[in-house]
């Protein structure tokens, strides 16, 4: 929906949140690329521990690196109910301004847990019942799997997919059948269709 200059005003009034008028020039170089005549300094994002889990669908991403992909799957998660987002804190994307952007907001409503170890993590979420579903070209077809009320589902890096060790320790490996001549679909775009079958 689109939201009037007047509207922005009157929450930054009515919230006691100090602003400044400047030149376009100057919001350029702030954001290093496009905005929407309005830029927000916020504090860092905090992130969530293993203690602070919550949902019995949970979505881990093995060391993703694209901040698009990172922000396109928090909106889907956030869309679909989902409260908890895994991530490694090593050799991973992080949340940063394009990962704000790209969620929309969704942000706000998903916990993003930083762990040192998938696998360590990843065994400690079977210990408390959860089941295992990891994403690979390879995997049984998505449609065909019978899901727990308790999974996690993990993503993989853009590149390299599922690491070796994830594989291993995850429950079921689950693909999506390819017809074309590209075997590979976006990271974002395969979570968002195993989201919406798995929580059917």
């Amino acid at each position: 929906a689109y939201i009037s200059r007047n509207d922005y005003m009157a929450y930054l009034k009515e919230n006691n949140i100090k602003y400044e008028y400047v030149d376009k020039n100057r919001l350029d170089k702030m954001v290093g690329g496009v905005h929407q005549g309005i830029v927000l300094d916020i504090f860092d994002y905090s992130y969530y521990t293993f203690d602070d889990i919550e949902g019995d669908f949970i979505v881990m991403l093995d060391h993703l690196t694209d901040p698009h992909n990172f922000g396109a799957i928090i909106r889907t998660c956030e869309s679909k109910g989902i409260k908890t987002i895994i991530i490694p804190k090593d050799r991973s994307v992080l949340v940063n301004d394009t990962v704000y952007k790209t969620s929309e907001g969704a942000i706000d409503n998903v916990k993003i847990v930083m762990v040192t170890n998938l696998i360590n993590t990843i065994n400690k979420l079977k210990e408390m019942n959860y089941f295992v579903y990891c994403a690979d070209m390879d995997g049984e077809d998505y449609r065909k799997v019978s899901y727990a009320n308790k999974k996690v589902l993990v993503i993989g890096n853009e590149g390299l997919g599922i690491s070796s060790g994830v594989k291993k320790n995850s429950d079921v490996v689950v693909g999506i059948p390819m017809k074309g001549k590209i075997n590979s679909l976006n990271a974002s775009v395969s979570a968002g269709i195993l989201i919406y079958r798995m929580d059917d």
